[in-house]
């Protein structure tokens, strides 16, 4: 007999060679039904694997990121077989399951393959789907394997092979295919019940340009007809709100290529959202006793290398900036700490002066492949709302938490509200790539864990994700469309202050290092307005829109009557503008519509003679315009904004 321990920590007892299946129909025949993968001590095996020792089994369903995994794993067989037959001679490589489905690498030859080509592929794989064909799994020994694919005259294949050990090689067969594979697939191909072919693109044999372009074939399977036809409609809804569309649309931001790829230009109503966000987090930062800094666009090399930051990202950066003087050498600024803690280090500090926290909009720049660059979410040039403190280690714990409260606020201001918190901590292995003791790491990520857990942050832990200087707290969103994004990071540094040497004089009159925590509640002004953008579909909190209203005049007659209206409003502090054109005021409002603005405000002879204005909200089509006094509408403004504007 074996024990085998479920996740809610209960142990069953089996004879050895009981299955996934096996145990799964042991707790129910629901159950049974929707398991498609499954693992067991950590590794991935296939619902019928025999198993033969105790250990701790989880049980994968099309619900779980591991089931979808195995499920777009198995798809891309499919495909790769689909493939194969209805293009003779095609030379496969890789097809590994990706966030959202699955793509396949294929030499094609002769062959050439389009969007003309994607109902005839489709129909073929869910063809080979509906025999229900079984995923088996089998060793192969080295020589085996290579002699196989030597005689189908796959140089890909061959060359995957020769990169891995003996005793270490596996086949997937199902129906007459058979693939090199690792393993985890579902039970049969019969699971598969939709599919859609996606797009086609180039690429590169293992990503380098000097290899062979191949063709790659991305799609994207369902055990469900209506959950492809719900993937479909969320992917038109994505586009729809595409921050780039919106940004084009709402005249926010643009690009230039003269100015250069990844360097956004901000437009006025972009600077002017841009500010806004600044001015609301400037303010909470004042209220929590921060000192704002201002620092170069440059710094030394010399500086970065002190940091470890040019040991680590050198290669990514830009080429440096030689002076004329021989040797000397600058760097456009890759990062705010390690300028930071050169502040920190202007004068001596007693324990009596600690926490200092300085902040700063920083705008720092790094260079990323223009083929990675995409919009505001990844660009060469972005500022960050940075900030570090330097605190005493009994105050780190406060000193967090007071972060974490910030970081809250900020999301809670701008409706971000289904979010975890994710530790991520070092690598359990592989050490080489952070500096800094031991010791110091594990105080650092004690300190993450604890106040996280005081604060009663729903949190996941994810190992390797630490930065290269210390454990982060990453924030992560869930948008309005179920998309995830890390949005604000609080970080937990031992070692820059030993690297810049910076020191406090304690209370026992000697001196000791400072701990530093790095915080970003945005992250970068671009990547959250970006994904600002395509949560809201640009329709800001009310506190934040460009225009909170537009006045609209029935005709040239009210002209006057509207600059009046524009007048109080202001005396309000509310954004607005007059559209003034010889246009009809069914496409004044279309237009305003479009620009997302929250209230039209309709002034013809009745509101002129009443002294009132009437009041049309966005999207409200159908509906009947409300007629008040400015004064009513300031306060239907204002009660609006303290919705979700609370005080800090």
């Amino acid at each position: 007999m074996i024990n085998i321990t479920l996740p809610d920590g209960s142990v069953k007892k089996f004879d050895a060679g009981v299955t996934p299946m096996d145990v799964a129909m042991s707790i129910s025949e629901g159950l049974a039904r929707n398991v498609i993968s499954a693992s067991f001590n950590g590794t991935t095996v296939e619902t019928k694997t025999p198993l033969t020792t105790d250990g701790s089994l989880i049980l994968y369903t099309w619900n779980d990121k591991e089931g979808k995994k195995a499920f777009w794993h198995s798809s891309s067989h499919v495909l790769a077989q689909a493939l194969q037959e209805m293009y003779p001679g095609i030379k496969l490589t890789i097809g590994p399951a990706i966030d959202n489905g699955f793509y396949y690498d294929v030499d094609f030859g002769e062959h050439t393959v389009s969007d003309k080509d994607f109902k005839a592929i489709e129909d073929k794989v869910l063809a080979i789907a509906r025999e229900k064909y079984e995923f088996t799994m089998r060793s192969a020994t080295k020589a085996e394997a290579l002699e196989m694919y030597k005689n189908e005259n796959n140089p890909y294949k061959v060359e995957l092979i020769e990169n891995l050990e003996d005793g270490t090689i596996t086949f997937c067969d199902h129906a007459t295919f058979t693939d090199l594979c690792r393993g985890g697939h579902i039970p049969n191909t019969g699971i598969i019940k939709a599919v859609k072919i996606m797009s086609v693109a180039g690429a590169y044999w293992r990503g380098d340009e000097k290899n062979k372009q191949l063709t790659r074939i991305y799609g994207i399977t369902f055990p469900k007809q209506k959950d492809l036809t719900e993937y479909l409609e969320l992917l038109e809804e994505a586009k729809r709100r595409d921050h780039r569309k919106l940004g084009k649309e709402l005249e926010l931001f643009a690009f230039s290529a003269k100015v250069g790829q990844g360097l956004p230009l901000w437009l006025p109503k972009g600077a002017a959202l841009r500010d806004r966000l600044e001015q609301f987090l400037k303010k909470a930062q004042k209220k929590a006793g921060y000192e704002q800094v201002v620092t170069p666009h440059i710094g030394q090399k010399e500086l970065y290398v002190t940091s470890g930051h040019y040991a680590k990202y050198g290669a990514d950066s830009f080429q440096p900036i030689h002076t004329p003087h021989e040797g000397e050498e600058f760097l456009l600024k890759p990062m705010n700490c390690p300028h930071h803690c050169e502040i920190y280090n202007t004068k001596p500090w007693s324990y009596k002066d600690l926490p200092k926290r300085y902040a700063e909009f920083g705008t720092v720049y790094r260079y990323e492949q223009s083929g990675e660059l995409h919009g505001l979410t990844r660009v060469r040039g972005f500022t960050q709302d940075d900030a570090h403190i330097f605190c005493t280690p009994d105050q780190l714990d406060e000193e967090f938490k007071k972060v974490i409260d910030l970081v809250l606020y900020v999301f809670s201001s701008l409706g971000f509200e289904n979010f975890s918190a994710q530790i991520s901590l070092r690598d359990k292995e592989n050490r080489e790539k952070y500096i800094g003791t031991d010791e110091n790491w594990e105080k650092a990520e004690n300190a993450i864990i604890n106040a996280a857990r005081d604060k009663g942050l729903n949190t996941v832990v994810e190992y390797g994700e630490a930065a290269f200087y210390g454990p982060k707290l990453d924030f992560m969103v869930k948008d309005a469309l179920g998309r995830q994004w890390q949005l604000g990071t609080i970080q937990v540094d031992y070692n820059l202050p030993e690297r810049f040497e910076l020191t406090y004089k304690g209370s026992d009159n000697e001196l000791h290092r400072p701990v530093m925590i790095h915080r970003a509640p945005f992250g970068s002004m671009e990547r959250f307005i970006a994904i600002l953008l395509e949560n809201t579909a640009g329709n800001f909190p009310l506190w934040l829109m460009p225009e909170q209203a537009i006045i609209l005049s029935l005709s040239e007659k009210y002209e006057n009557y509207a600059k009046k209206v524009l007048e109080l409003l202001e005396n309000h502090e509310i954004r607005a503008l007059v559209d003034n054109r010889n246009e009809t005021i069914g496409r004044k409002i279309r237009e305003a519509e479009v620009q997302k603005t929250p209230f039209m405000l309709i002034v013809g002879e009745e509101e002129e003679k009443n002294g009132t204005i009437s009041v049309r909200r966005h999207g409200d089509a159908g509906k009947s315009n409300q007629s008040m006094t400015i004064e009513e509408f300031a306060s239907l403004v204002q009660e609006e904004i303290n919705k979700t504007l609370k005080t800090f």
